[in-house]
């Protein structure tokens, strides 16, 4: 079994100077390929995941539409200090003066 094995490596060591050869021998003759590849980006939206506790930046709460019908939402009432907004699909209970958000309601 070891003689097999070392002869199989043996020719393989013998073996593969040639290929390699033979593969660079051809290669002169032909002109440089030049490839060019076409990148595609693509415009992602990148969402933020609104989580309990962070604090919405007075920019991002002016952007923000207020959600005035809560009921139609099945939103429960905000209590004194807080009201609910709309961002994207998500509805957000916020402070009024901190803007930190206190409940998350994801797509409704």
């Amino acid at each position: 079994m070891k003689k097999i094995f070392a002869a199989l490596l043996s020719a393989s060591f013998l073996l593969s100077p040639i290929v390699a050869s033979q593969a660079s021998a051809g290669d002169f003759r032909r002109p440089p390929v030049v490839v060019e590849k076409k990148v595609i980006v693509e415009k992602t939206v990148i969402r933020p995941h609104w989580k309990k506790g962070y604090r919405v930046t007075a920019g991002d709460r002016h952007r923000f539409s207020d959600v005035h019908d809560y009921r139609r939402y099945r939103l429960a009432p905000p209590p004194r200090g807080y009201r609910w907004v709309r961002a994207d699909h998500d509805f957000l209970l916020i402070g009024v003066t901190s803007g930190v958000i206190s409940n998350v309601i994801v797509g409704r």
